[in-house]
């Protein structure tokens, strides 16, 4: 009851970044999981397989950490708001070019665009957001703020359940470019981080940052590559799991989808709050542990309704631990690089897991087409190095950002200009 006191106390102007942050990491899942949804259609107009098909699934992830390379550098030299506005900008115009490709090159050439595109949202939404809410709300604004991606997956699930059979996978990506519809919200309703404001003119050295603070880098990578491959794991071929091998209507897929997604939602949100009273390292390791015994229900289950409950009881878990995610590498990041390296560090981790939609459909070709069998290993050693990086690792819960104040008080935040 007191978080929920805390996120009704925020300012207009909190709200709005919030908001708009959280819309903006939305439908840039929402534009990614199209793809996932409709990997079979493109497959059979293109003339190919699903698994040579994944490479565009692989492309995209591989191509996040020059986005959040590329955009969180200029977020950190020309500040958060406007290069949001751009991203946002970048990404509904690629995902509408993907709707006329004519040609399976030319779709793996825009969805790697559209991973530079999708590898910068993450970390200049996240960093603008933990710079401008309370420092007591960032536990349940870090949940609520990462399950943008579970809202996203949820949305793409529902639209390609209910418009996929009348608008085809070229409409999808039409849809998709709903978000620069964000871009005026942003520009008269979204202030600037005012922790930028104050070091905005400070010369930022990402390499200076990195080279001290080495070991930290190293565990965030390695952690991020951990949690890419459970949450990639859990997520991209699970659709084409029930496709494929339980032989379930396109309908059905994605009311399962929808709800294993709500799901992610209340994990997300639960865990993220709960980690603002109990630390952020013991939140992620209880819920990477409280995967592994669903995992049997979730990938080996038969019929509907127990597929649906593994797939719900699987997705509160695993977001649950991604909840803690955005605060967690916002606090242990230093000081003027905050826009860059949580997000490159998230992408790399991307990079690293870019494999693993290629990985489980070798897995399960090895198996005479048996999906569940590469879904449950990768699943399950994922959370199991989660786990154990998270109870070794540091962190700095309720770090201060800045000499301001904004992440520590109600201040209110200058008004956007």
């Amino acid at each position: 009851m007191t978080m929920i006191t805390d996120l009704r106390s925020l300012t207009a102007a909190q709200r709005n970044t919030f908001l708009a942050c959280f819309l903006g990491w939305t439908f840039d899942a929402f534009d990614f999981f199209v793809l996932v949804f409709i990997l079979r259609p493109l497959a059979e107009e293109f003339g190919t397989s699903v698994k040579e098909l994944t490479l565009a699934i692989v492309l995209t992830l591989a191509a996040r950490p020059v986005g959040a390379l590329i955009f969180g550098r200029l977020a950190d030299r020309y500040g958060r708001r406007p290069v949001l506005m751009i991203n946002i900008l970048c990404y509904s115009a690629i995902e509408l070019g993907s709707a006329f490709a004519p040609t399976l090159t030319i779709m793996l050439v825009l969805r790697t665009l559209y991973g530079v595109a999708m590898g910068g949202m993450w970390g200049v939404a996240a960093s603008l957001t933990f710079e401008v809410v309370p420092l007591r709300t960032r536990g349940i604004i870090s949940g609520i703020l990462q399950q943008g991606y579970a809202v996203g997956y949820l949305a793409a699930a529902a639209a390609f359940a209910l418009l996929f059979p009348s608008i085809g996978w070229r409409g999808m990506f039409v849809v998709g470019t709903i978000p620069i519809l964000l871009v005026p919200f942003i520009w008269f309703s979204v202030p600037e981080s005012p922790v930028w404001r104050e070091a905005g003119q400070q010369k930022q050295d990402l390499l200076g940052a990195i080279s001290g603070h080495w070991r930290t880098v190293i565990f965030m990578i390695v952690l991020m590559t951990a949690f890419n491959f459970l949450s990639h794991g859990t997520q991209d071929l699970y659709p084409t799991f029930l496709e494929v091998q339980h032989q379930l209507s396109t309908e059905t897929v994605g009311t399962i989808a929808i709800i294993y997604n709500i799901g992610a939602i209340i994990g997300g949100t639960t865990f993220g709050a709960l980690s603002q009273r109990f630390g952020r390292r013991r939140m992620i390791v209880l819920a990477a542990l409280l995967v592994l015994p669903i995992i049997p229900l979730w990938a080996f289950a038969h019929g509907v309704l127990w597929l649906t409950l593994g797939a719900f009881l699987l997705q509160i878990m695993v977001q649950g631990a991604w909840g803690v995610v955005p605060v967690y590498l916002n606090e242990l990041s230093p000081e003027g690089v905050r826009g860059t390296l949580p997000g490159l560090v998230y992408q790399t981790g991307n990079l690293l897991a870019a494999v693993n939609a290629t990985l489980q459909a070798d897995i399960a070709a090895s198996h005479g087409g048996n999906y569940a069998i590469g879904l449950a290993t990768i699943a399950a050693a994922a959370a199991i190095v989660i786990a154990a990086l998270a109870w070794s690792g540091r962190e700095v819960k309720d770090a201060k950002f800045g000499t301001v104040g904004a992440a520590s008080s109600d201040a209110h935040l200058p008004q956007p200009t």
